[in-house]
């Protein structure tokens, strides 16, 4: 999920941007960061569902940025701009707190200490009945398959050998099942679903 030695320069680790660059070269991809053009292919498709129908997401807070321990005078606002593209309240895990930060096009971070059940209690209630997306990082999702808080898993599994980092799975476990697997020339997607 992640490469070593993340940091500002490198938020995903050392060469971990290759993860994701089938992301930045479909349309969707490309309209989130404010670029033209982009795939229209099946890419595309999978990753543009992942926001369909989504009303609160919930993430970890090395996915929300760099800064590490209380937060200090750090006027970190996340890494996507001043218009992040969820556009619904997100809900950082962390052990520091911090006030909420609210972004252009309806995105506001909330900082929850309580752990998991807290986010996704507070993601719940603010989803007003819509899905509630869980943004990473390895740490996060682990912590909600341990908890058997997931019902389904869009995995994309880029040909990228980083020799080290973050991996997505630990000792958690695995009750879920592949329904569709589908490969393009950048990516195999795997959905998977609970097991019955």
């Amino acid at each position: 999920m992640a490469g070593p030695g993340q940091d500002l320069e490198n938020p995903l680790g050392v060469g971990a941007g290759a993860l994701h660059e089938w992301i930045f070269a479909t349309r969707t991809g490309r309209e989130m960061i404010g670029q033209p053009g982009g795939s229209e292919d099946i890419d595309d498709d999978l990753f543009k569902q992942g926001f369909d129908g989504i009303g609160a997401t919930v993430m970890g807070r090395n996915m929300f940025g760099p800064v590490r321990g209380p937060w200090g005078e750090s006027d970190w606002r996340g890494w996507w701009g001043d218009d992040p593209p969820f556009h619904h309240p997100v809900f950082v895990l962390t052990h520091h707190p911090h006030p909420p930060i609210s972004m252009a096009g309806g995105t506001t971070f909330h900082f929850v200490t309580d752990g998991i059940d807290a986010a996704l209690a507070l993601a719940v209630d603010a989803a007003q009945g819509a899905d509630i997306r869980l943004g990473g990082g390895a740490s996060t999702i682990r912590q909600f398959l341990r908890a058997g808080l997931i019902d389904s898993m869009h995995i994309a599994v880029a040909p990228v050998l980083l020799g080290g980092g973050e991996r997505l799975f630990g000792d958690e476990p695995i009750a879920y099942e592949c329904e569709r697997m589908i490969a393009s020339e950048r990516v195999t997607h795997y959905l998977f679903g609970r097991s019955s």
